[in-house]
């Protein structure tokens, strides 16, 4: 089984992934990221895009890279991935259930005042990172027109990682 937690940056997905893991026994946390990052390394470079998800092998390759990953480890996939694309969506989640890979699809919601502040005092990326910033307002469209009505909603405005970790498992329970 894959469990997805989608949403923008600052909401919490790779703090709450991590948290996910340890209360899911038999789970690892994929970062779908690394596929794009590979991607990124290739030489001479893909054409130019700000985005490795437009990129068209990105999406197949993370099907294709969870599934073997299911088959050879069982268990549960955490995948902590913002996908704001609806189309690349229904081809990720359709590629996946191609393969009878099960998916929980969670989105980590917080309002814009609390993502904003979560993104200036961010001391991993470091403040007020413009490329986080960009992807607030995607992420408020899609939310608002498709991709809340695909997913389970765990708003965590005023959730820690902990509390939205304990939402998640507590919901995959029931």
């Amino acid at each position: 089984m894959i469990v997805w937690l989608n949403g923008t940056h600052g909401a919490g997905k790779t703090t709450t992934s991590a948290l996910v893991q340890r209360l899911i026994p038999g789970s690892r946390v994929f970062d779908a990221e690394k596929v794009g990052e590979t991607l990124m390394d290739i030489t001479p470079g893909l054409p130019e895009t700000d985005n490795f998800q437009h990129w068209p092998p990105w999406r197949p390759l993370v099907v294709e890279t969870a599934r073997r990953v299911l088959d050879y480890t069982g268990g549960t996939l955490v995948v902590p991935m913002t996908v704001l694309v609806e189309e690349y969506w229904r081809e990720i989640s359709s590629g996946l259930a191609r393969h009878a890979v099960p998916v929980r699809h969670f989105v980590l919601h917080a309002h814009q005042d609390t993502l904003r502040g979560r993104i200036a005092n961010d001391t991993v990326t470091g403040p007020d990172s413009p490329f986080r910033l960009a992807y607030l307002e995607p992420y408020f469209e899609a939310a608002r027109t498709w991709l809340h009505d695909e997913a389970e909603v765990v708003d965590t405005t005023h959730l820690t990682p902990a509390q939205a970790a304990l939402r998640i498992t507590e919901a995959l329970k029931g």
